[in-house]
């Protein structure tokens, strides 16, 4: 978060941060966060501010919210990087991650001199006092020709989001059965040994997740000369021009492209932005596997997975076949499907999503494609057969009792704490957790309330630093889904559409509830400028620990740390040899 914080608070952009500065950003937030103007700020305030504030979204146009040349309107984070960086949330706000070098281990097959970095953007950040983020292990970035079973990279995902380490595995699964070639999945215990730190730590149970690059193409379509992208934008296929540096760091090639799949989506771009009505619905399946389309749509729509493609316009994958040339969409970062996904709609919401508009605001590509009657048709008929099939709730019931099964050691040697909320959300009990499902909320902030005799961590709303309910299991949300499924197939029901949350997706989700609870002297829900300004001048005498008078990104990072600490239990070894915690 660091990067973002000095961004926001380094007025003359030189690289550090003065006491002025510091305190009159405060001071500009306050008058800034105070849209009603009644004088004081209120949780939900401080949550908008700070995303507003520390992420260049909501605006159209270059930098507003994945847009850069594309935005269009979209409220919400900036999640496109620079050029040449990588996009999301973390990526965008300039963290980078370097491959360094090192050997794996892989069920007794060694390697010598792979490369591995972390990766991941909600989960490095949830993971971000901890030893267990997300890895990418890639074989052939220092040594070429080195595959395991045919693969060249490997992605172990942390599932810090997940108490029960099955969104991921349990969704790609029902899309694969659902017929989009979406990627596999395993779980692996992942040790580390690195001199003088760690001498063979256990980080904990991991999921793998195949790459979708060319190995994946090449096994699901039986060619490697297909184009891979991964957009982030609310747009999708606006037309930019046919230029195609307006595009690039928008859908993120992963494949090196011809200049006939650049033009490709040069016309899909023109098609869905300048053809009348007619024209588009004659004209769509020249571009669009609308079999493969409904298929994934009707999977993502019943899973209720919102950190996707329907809302924030990320996590997903679009292949352009290189002998249909026709596009089709597979899914990618499933750790908030099964409505798990907290920050987006209510539980009734997530649960109830309308069939018809699944997809959050103004979306132009959804809006036109799923008006065409070929599309329409087929989607509602994926769902209806879907809903007797691979989506009935004693189907993934009892896979989670399977998987339950297998993943139950490797949990309880992580701690008995995960151990025990594993157990509970197997049985279909919500757990209280952090924003980024790194574990049960430890004590306030210095200044916060006392938590309430049997209040349950995180807050009397029983979610991640106070954020409303925590969602439902995997059990309690089929459950409920398929009944609504039902209802809305049957006409009997037009479900919900998606409504707001306050802070929106970003910073101020997770930060604005400790934020304000620092601030709140008096602790009466309300924040005076003077308490908004004690805080500044409290904040700047913790962070300014060698007493220079003025801040850098590192001292930033420090301070941050020290404002918001780790909970106890937080995901990682525990503190002690080989284990300390690390900022």
């Amino acid at each position: 978060m660091a990067p973002m914080w000095l961004n926001a608070l380094d007025q003359d952009k030189d690289k550090s941060v003065t006491h002025d500065e510091f305190v009159g950003t405060f001071k500009r937030w306050f008058t800034e966060w105070d849209t009603k103007k009644e004088g004081y700020l209120t949780t939900n305030s401080v949550s908008e501010g700070l995303t507003k504030s520390l992420t260049t979204g909501g605006g159209p146009g270059p930098g507003g919210g994945g847009g850069r040349g594309g935005g269009g309107g979209f409220a919400g984070p900036r999640l496109l990087a620079d050029e040449g960086g990588r996009n999301g949330l973390s990526g965008a706000a300039g963290l980078r991650f370097e491959y360094v070098h090192a050997d794996l281990e892989f069920a007794g097959t060694r390697f010598t001199n792979v490369a591995v970095r972390f990766k991941g953007n909600g989960t490095y950040m949830g993971a971000r006092m901890s030893d267990k983020k997300s890895l990418k292990v890639d074989l052939n970035e220092f040594v070429k020709d080195q595959k395991l079973g045919g693969m060249t990279k490997l992605n172990l995902h942390n599932n810090v989001t997940d108490a029960s380490w099955m969104n991921e595995p349990l969704s790609y699964a029902l899309y694969r059965d659902a017929g989009v070639p979406a990627p596999r999945t395993s779980y692996a215990r992942v040790r580390v040994q690195a001199p003088g730190a760690h001498p063979n730590d256990y980080l904990g149970l991991y999921s793998i997740v195949e790459n979708p690059d060319s190995h994946w193409a090449e096994a699901n379509f039986g060619t490697k000369k297909g184009a891979i992208f991964k957009p982030v934008t609310p747009t999708l296929f606006k037309y930019l021009g046919n230029d195609w540096k307006a595009y690039q760091q928008i859908y993120d090639p992963k494949t090196e492209l011809t200049g006939k799949q650049k033009q490709r989506v040069f016309d899909f771009a023109r098609l869905l932005t300048e053809a009348n009505d007619a024209e588009f619905s004659r004209r769509l399946p020249e571009f669009l596997d609308v079999d493969e389309f409904s298929r994934f749509m009707a999977i993502t729509v019943w899973l209720s997975t919102l950190d996707s493609i329907l809302t924030l316009g990320q996590n997903y994958v679009v292949y352009l076949h290189p002998k249909t040339d026709k596009f089709q969409f597979v899914p990618w970062d499933l750790d908030h499907s099964f409505g798990n996904f907290g920050m987006q709609g209510s539980q009734d919401e997530r649960e109830q999503l309308s069939l018809n508009k699944p997809w959050s605001g103004e979306n132009r590509f959804f809006e036109r494609v799923m008006a065409v009657p070929a599309v329409r048709d087929a989607y509602r008929a994926r769902l209806q057969e879907f809903q007797g099939t691979i989506c009935k709730p004693e189907r993934i019931s009892a896979q989670v009792d399977r998987v339950a099964a297998v993943l139950r050691s490797a949990v309880q040697d992580e701690s008995a704490e995960k151990l025990e909320r594993f157990d509970k959300v197997v049985a279909g009990e919500a757990v209280a957790m952090n924003p980024f499902g790194g574990g049960p909320q430890g004590p306030p902030p210095e200044g916060a309330r006392p938590r309430p005799a049997g209040a349950r961590p995180g807050g009397p709303r029983g979610g991640g630093f106070g954020f409303g309910q925590p969602p439902k299991p995997i059990k309690g949300f089929v459950k409920a889904r398929h009944a609504s499924v039902t209802e809305q197939l049957a006409g009997k029901s037009d479900g919900l559409p998606l409504g707001g949350r306050g802070g929106g997706f970003g910073p101020g989700m997770f930060l604005g509830q400790p934020m304000t609870e620092q601030a709140d002297a008096n602790k009466d829900g309300k924040i005076t400028s003077q308490e908004f300004a004690a805080l500044a001048e409290k904040w700047w005498r913790d962070w300014d620990g060698t007493k220079t008078g003025s801040l850098t990104e590192p001292q930033i990072g420090e301070g941050l740390a020290k404002s918001f600490p780790p909970p106890p239990g937080f995901d990682g070894p525990p503190p002690g040899p080989g284990g300390d915690r690390r900022p």
